[in-house]
């Protein structure tokens, strides 16, 4: 059963790996204490050039 206290957050970067890098950085905590579900995964631009749509993750403390 989840914590109801258990906030989620959001996070955007150009890849799943790096939005989770992300997290990790700004809630300071390691990759056991949180559960990331993905959102959405980038997606290439023109030609396959990076920044067309971002990797959205959301990050739940458990």
């Amino acid at each position: 059963m989840s914590n109801p206290e258990s906030k989620s957050f959001e996070f955007e970067a150009c890849s799943v790996d790096e939005a989770i890098s992300k997290a990790l950085d700004a809630l300071k905590v390691k990759r056991e204490e949180i559960s990331v579900k993905v959102v959405s995964e980038e997606k290439k631009g023109l030609f396959g050039m990076e920044g067309a749509n971002p990797a959205k993750i959301k990050v739940t403390l458990k």
